[in-house]
């Protein structure tokens, strides 16, 4: 990595033909495609199912087990249709949230959806499409409701004319899936089953878990300038247990794995200048991009993501950006699956 990085948009611009966009994930989930960047930028290919042998006995695996609600909604205000995307639950228990038509909402308005009988109140708009809205259910009652009348919030790119399928229900949930708050899946946990947690374990691989509730954010592309770009926060939590396995595991020599980039950028900014790992809870909107100093991940196992985004910028700040646009190169031209159904990479950084 150069010392002055390139961070204009084209850097981290590319074309992918839409048929290497993946509709469904691969099945059994394990038998996707795995692309494997050395730290010299040495590409090989293999299965998800072969992560057992690509990592080392002592390695510690830190997945995301946030659970994806159903955060898509339709309301009405008056006559005004309003179509609103959850983005992430605030401290006082209202909800921040994404709207189109948001213009026509104004503070005090209540939201109507069909003939449910709860509600939501506007309590700020903030410009852009953000409102901060409260409902009149909580716990629960706030759980029924969005079983009811919600929908999966899936990435525009997974075509779904008609909406969510009960398929994508199954699909779009993955195996740690523990703790309710994400609007979007952590995808590369979609990888993961029974039988590889098993071959993981019998390899000497530990694991643990920490939670990021993905917001809408995530699929928001960079539009202007990356070093003047804003980040949505989003809310996470490392416990004491999984802070202590993973100083652990560094001060015996061992790696820390993360899976999915919601994993990295909780651990990045829970670690301290040292590289120590901090119990976290709270909000982050950490930006990676070229010129960032890792402190808590050695390896990276992650989907493809789309051009221009924060998460291509995120790694190309890892393994660096020539060769993670030589590796997406070779994934397209080789038939790879593109996006959160698609197939994976593990990204190895050097030390």
């Amino acid at each position: 990595m150069t010392d002055t990085p390139d961070l204009t948009l084209s850097a981290f611009d590319f074309d992918l033909p839409h048929a290497n966009i993946a509709l469904e994930p691969a099945r059994p989930r394990e038998s996707a495609r795995l692309l494997h960047v050395r730290p010299d930028g040495a590409l090989s290919e293999g299965r998800v199912r072969d992560l057992p042998l690509l990592l080392r006995a002592g390695d510690l695996l830190i997945a995301n087990d946030t659970a994806v609600i159903r955060a898509q909604l339709s309301a009405r205000r008056g006559e005004a249709k309003i179509g609103i995307t959850l983005d992430r639950i605030l401290p006082d228990g209202s909800w921040h949230a994404l709207a189109r038509n948001a213009r026509k909402l104004h503070e005090s308005d209540i939201l109507i959806f069909g003939e449910d009988k709860v509600t939501a109140q506007v309590l700020r708009n903030e410009g852009d499409g953000a409102i901060q809205i409260r409902f009149s259910a909580e716990g629960g009652d706030f759980d029924a409701f969005l079983q009811r009348v919600g929908a999966l919030a899936l990435p525009p790119y997974i075509d779904r004319p008609f909406g969510p399928t009960a398929q994508d229900d199954v699909d779009y949930r993955t195996i740690f899936s523990r703790h309710k708050g994400a609007v979007a899946a952590p995808t590369a946990g979609l990888h993961f089953t029974p039988d590889l947690l098993a071959a993981l374990d019998a390899a000497g691989i530990q694991r643990r878990t920490l939670t990021l509730h993905v917001g809408a954010g995530t699929f928001l592309p960079v539009r202007d300038d990356i070093k003047t770009h804003k980040m949505h926060a989003e809310w996470g939590r490392i416990d004491q247990e999984t802070a202590d396995a993973i100083n652990e595991t560094r001060a015996r020599g061992g790696r820390i794995v993360a899976v999915g980039t919601t994993s990295l950028r909780l651990l990045e900014s829970a670690a301290d200048a040292h590289g120590v790992v901090h119990p976290w809870s709270g909000e982050t909107d950490i930006f990676i991009r070229p010129g960032y100093r890792f402190r808590a991940v050695d390896a990276l196992m992650t989907n493809f993501h789309l051009p221009r985004s924060t998460l291509f910028m995120l790694v190309s700040a890892f393994s660096g950006t020539d060769t993670m646009r030589a590796a997406y190169a070779h994934a397209i031209a080789n038939g790879f699956r593109f996006y959160s159904y698609g197939d994976a990479c593990l990204l190895e950084r050097a030390s």
